[in-house]
C-alpha cells in the first residue's frame, strides 16, 4: 500500500480536492471539509480518517490504530502505517468517511458538488 493508491482511490469520489495542510499533510476533502489526512513525512507514512461511531472503539483498540489526535472527538482514528491495511480495506474506510463528511455538507453544495 502506497500513497499513490490512497490519492486514486479518493480521486474516484465527486468533488474530492487535495492539498497539503500544516506543511507536511496530504488532505483529501470534499465541500472544504477533510475526510483522509496522510502524513507525507513520516516513516513508515500514518493516515487518519473517519469511522463510523460505533467503529470507532473497536477500531481505535486494533493493532496499528488509536484515535487521531486532535479530532477524535469526532471519531477519527490514525493508522500508524498505511501498509497494515488491504487496497479493499482502504477503498471500504475511504468510501465511508467521504459519505460520512459530504452527508453533513448542506443540501445546495452537495447539489453544487454534483453529489445529489
Amino acid at each position: 500500500m502506497n500513497i499513490e493508491i490512497i490519492r486514486e482511490i479518493c480521486h474516484k469520489l465527486i468533488g474530492v480536492t487535495e492539498d497539503i495542510k500544516w506543511e507536511h499533510d496530504l488532505v483529501f476533502s470534499v465541500g472544504s471539509k477533510m475526510f483522509c489526512v496522510v502524513g507525507l513525512d513520516q516513516n513508515p507514512t500514518s493516515a487518519s480518517f473517519k469511522v463510523l461511531d460505533e467503529e470507532f472503539e473497536e477500531i481505535s483498540n486494533k493493532t496499528g490504530f488509536k484515535p487521531a489526535p486532535y479530532v477524535a472527538k469526532y471519531k477519527w482514528v490514525l493508522i500508524d502505517d498505511i501498509s497494515r491495511m488491504k487496497k479493499s480495506e482502504w477503498e471500504k474506510y475511504i468510501e465511508q468517511s467521504y459519505r460520512l463528511v459530504h452527508e453533513k455538507l448542506s443540501v445546495k453544495l452537495r447539489k453544487q458538488l454534483g453529489i445529489l
